[in-house]
């Protein structure tokens, strides 16, 4: 009987779903997934009950090994070890990987890092990418090495990304990318054949991780970049402005390239569609859709005929911090 080489894979978000499905179907011709290592099941929901992340629903629905340690340890390394394993594909995983589970498999851990290397390490590159205003990204694939996102990169897949992606679409688009980049590459990484280039650590750019805090608006920042911003933060944490101590969540924005004389953060005044017009330190943002606390998602001129913003009322924004150092 002939064996297959032996996959493991270490992930825990959606944006995994493609390369996992083409695993088990084109990619099960040349290797056997046999394990999946996710992150444990967490309190989601307004009901904070206990579930599964994307990648350990489809394990259990798709019937394969899924092993859920709070930490990758000792007891980790020693199941994984029973499989004998080829290879491990590394990909949205959130936990760093010890020398032993990287030297683990025959031909060590791959993974798939979302942007062109050397730009763009570290925990964000998606929502970076977009943020930054980048007209371009990609998926990486690269040798796992103790340093993060420092390995040697094998190939790379470039994704363009458009005026009107959120980072869930493109997400979605860096998914499909990983696919095309094993249709290339999965009979090299599983019989050992990728061959490794170093990167120009001084060409090195690295992201850090997205938090709740990022979403208040900074209306000293031009407007296409506060846009930029909304799209990288949508749909987590999206993004919000303060009016008299209340916190107002705002939906589908644009920019205008016009000048004002008023200081960032001025309410101007309104155009005939209604939405909210406030002055920024380069442009006009345009705010289509607004949100109070506990209430819906409204156009902005349905919002403001119940809650009124005054034309020539400052709004006061909060100094952005950079993504990229």
């Amino acid at each position: 009987m002939n064996h297959l080489p032996c996959v493991l894979f270490f992930g825990s978000d959606a944006i995994c779903l493609p390369f996992l499905d083409f695993l088990i179907g084109e990619g099960a011709a040349y290797c056997e997934l046999k394990a999946v290592v996710s992150q444990p099941d967490r309190p989601q929901g307004r009901g904070r009950k206990l579930r599964p992340n994307p990648v350990a629903e489809w394990a259990v629905e798709n019937k394969i090994r899924l092993l859920q340690p709070e930490k990758p340890d000792d007891t980790l390394l020693g199941e994984l070890a029973k499989l004998e394993p080829t290879i491990g594909f590394v990909m949205a995983y959130g936990h760093f990987l010890s020398k032993s589970l990287r030297e683990l498999p025959k031909h060590g851990l791959v993974n798939f890092h979302g942007s062109i290397l050397p730009s763009y390490r570290g925990a964000s590159p998606v929502e970076t990418a977009l943020a930054e205003g980048a007209s371009q990204t990609g998926v990486s694939l690269m040798h796992v090495v103790r340093e993060m996102d420092a390995g040697g990169v094998a190939d790379v897949e470039s994704v363009d990304i458009e005026k009107t992606d959120t980072s869930l679409c493109l997400r979605a688009k860096m998914g499909q990318a990983v696919v095309s980049l094993m249709r290339r590459n999965l009979v090299l990484a599983v019989s050992g054949g990728l061959h490794f280039h170093p990167q120009d650590a001084s060409k090195a750019t690295h992201c850090r991780k997205i938090t709740k805090e990022d979403a208040a608006f900074d209306f000293t920042l031009p407007a296409e970049k506060i846009c930029a911003r909304l799209r990288a933060f949508t749909p987590w944490p999206g993004g919000y402005f303060e009016s008299s101590g209340e916190r107002i969540k705002a939906g589908l924005c644009h920019s205008l390239d016009e000048h004002t004389d008023q200081l960032p953060g001025t309410v101007l005044p309104f155009a005939e569609d209604g939405c909210l017009r406030i002055a920024c330190g380069k442009g006009v943002l345009v705010i289509c859709e607004l949100q109070r606390a506990g209430g819906r998602m409204l156009p902005s001129a349905d919002f403001l005929r119940g809650y009124p913003l005054q034309e020539g009322l400052l709004l006061e924004g909060i100094p952005a911090r950079p993504l990229v150092d």
